[in-house]
């Protein structure tokens, strides 16, 4: 099927449902993800940040730096050097950019929060999120990754891999919806529930990484592909 005839095609009658049933069928055949992979909520905070615009292969080699480093904590990132924690994180990318949105978290955090935190974490979903996308260099896909994996609350995250699949399986009429429209559309439709939100999330980008590519999916080993528009038996 010609991508560009996906759009075309009718929404399923029962979103919800079908939700559910992606859900269901990712998990039967990829399993459980257990993500977000850190040893700390601070950690898994910090590693957000370093995730921005690459791989998380790339930003974990980043974390590793600092773990080797023993600066992986608010005063520790703090009292390092800016040139010293840029060339720590350079496996990140953009290093030198988010070795200052490092540090102007860690101050936020130290200044706001007493360095504490669950404290931040303590916070309604609404007020975590409007103070997280009050600090520079964090966007929503970062600001609710902090909020579902770290603070362990129900939004769900939307990223380019959400987009791309939903669109294929007709949920969507094109990949270029925005953040908080794809957002509002899934969450109107999936009970709010932390570990399903995580797992769910964490579900859809291991589908898009290994079979749901942008340029060549591999759809014939899809466990999708019964219920996806874009297959092509071909």
């Amino acid at each position: 099927m010609k991508q560009e005839d996906i759009k075309k095609l009718a929404l399923p009658t029962d979103i919800s449902q079908f939700l559910y049933n992606i859900y269901n069928k990712l998990y039967e055949f990829w399993g459980p993800q257990n993500w977000w992979p850190a040893e700390t909520k601070f950690e898994m905070v910090i590693g957000a940040i370093l995730a921005q615009n690459i791989s998380w292969n790339s930003a974990e080699k980043a974390i590793c730096n600092l773990k080797r480093a023993n600066i992986l904590s608010v005063e520790g990132i703090l009292q390092t050097p800016d040139e010293k924690l840029a060339e720590l994180i350079k496996p990140a990318g953009y290093y030198n950019q988010k070795a200052k949105r490092l540090k102007e978290f860690c101050n936020f955090l130290k200044r706001e929060f007493n360095s504490d935190l669950e404290k931040l974490f303590a916070l309604d979903i609404l007020s975590l999120r409007k103070i997280l996308l009050s600090q520079k260099g964090i966007g929503f896909e970062t600001a609710d990754s902090i909020i579902l994996y770290g603070a362990e609350k129900p939004i769900f995250v939307v990223d380019s891999y959400t987009k791309r699949l939903f669109y294929r399986l007709g949920l969507i009429e094109s990949e270029k919806i925005s953040y908080s429209d794809l957002q509002a559309i899934i969450m109107a439709k999936l009970t709010p529930q932390t570990k399903f939100f995580n797992e769910f999330h964490a579900l859809i980008v291991k589908h898009c990484k290994e079979i749901c590519k942008s340029k060549k999916p591999i759809c014939n080993k899809c466990c999708l592909r019964l219920i996806c528009n874009y297959f092509d038996e071909n």
